[in-house]
């Protein structure tokens, strides 16, 4: 059977086309044919236009795929590469997540100026990132730290702290790793002290619903533990109506026949979080996601700020 040519949807940032340049090597190889086979499809996103305040303010995690799905809505494109973390719990009707590429380390990567670690900085130093997660988390741990907004691709963000106007910042490990960038971590957090957002170090891929080709030749380039560990996310998140607006982090991982679960909601200075475990079969995943969520918003008490 002639496998068909997708034409692969992308941002243009350098992480965005690493990960579909994987993606697209994974398909030829799955497939036993050239690289080239599969077409890039670079898409500038209103995410990717937007540098200069929170994508919080301008409207949350869809202005990373919104122009992606239109796109694919319009034919003209098969399928779109993501990082899962930017991923909308909701996603217009046309569309659906097919699955997920092996998972990354999921860890954040702490990048301290001159070397320093983030327990070695001294008080008052300035932590630049976009993510509210990571600045309750720093809070949470470093009170005496202030935090700004430090917005642009990796490369940018390392150069903002290598110059001195940040102190330092937090990365995803894995999209250093992709960049082939790892050598500027000073250090690797720890999950239990920074437990990352929801799907981080996964590439998700979408398709449009019912397109059987596209699918198909998917299938064997996806990977079932990962899913399952992203449904539980992705349960999690939607349930706490997770947005740019909402400290949230979570993390799932399959251990043989049981999964995994730890959710977190933060309060944006980091005075408080509200946490909650579960675990199960996989085929229980988004249930698990959901019943943790669920728990959080339990104890979350009346009118506290910056949570749903």
């Amino acid at each position: 059977m002639t496998t068909p040519s997708l034409r692969i949807g992308t941002r243009g940032s350098p992480l965005a086309l690493a990960q579909t340049h994987e993606t697209r090597a994974r398909l030829a190889s799955a497939h036993g044919v050239a690289p080239e086979h599969f077409s890039i499809c670079v898409i500038r996103t209103t995410g990717d236009a937007i540098q200069d305040r929170a994508l919080s303010e301008a409207g949350g995690k869809g202005l990373f795929t919104r122009e992606l799905d239109l796109a694919m809505i319009a034919g003209e494109i098969d399928i779109a590469v993501h990082s899962s973390k930017d991923l909308p719990t909701k996603l217009p009707e046309e569309i659906a997540v097919a699955g997920f590429l092996p998972r990354e380390d999921v860890r954040d990567a702490f990048i301290g100026r001159g070397g320093l670690t983030l327990a070695q900085l001294p008080a008052g130093a300035t932590i630049g990132t976009a993510s509210l997660r990571r600045a309750a988390q720093i809070k949470r741990l470093r009170p005496d730290l202030p935090t700004a907004l430090l917005r642009g691709n990796v490369e940018t963000r390392l150069k903002k702290v290598e110059s001195g106007e940040f102190d330092g910042t937090l990365l995803a490990f894995a999209g250093l790793r992709r960049l082939g960038l790892d050598r500027h971590a000073t250090e690797l957090l720890p999950i239990d002290a920074f437990l990352p957002a929801a799907g981080q170090g996964a590439i998700g891929i979408t398709c449009r619903v019912g397109d059987a080709a596209s699918l198909a030749a998917l299938a064997p380039i996806l990977h079932e533990a990962t899913g399952f560990a992203l449904a539980a996310e992705r349960g999690f998140l939607e349930v706490l109506d997770g947005s740019c607006r909402t400290p949230i982090a979570a993390h799932a991982r399959l251990d043989g026949d049981e999964l995994f679960f730890l959710g977190e909601a933060l309060q944006a200075d980091g005075t408080a979080t509200y946490a909650a475990r579960g675990g199960g079969r996989p085929a229980q995943a988004q249930e698990i996601g959901v019943k943790a969520a669920q728990e959080i918003l339990a104890q979350l008490p009346r009118g506290v700020a910056g949570l749903s």
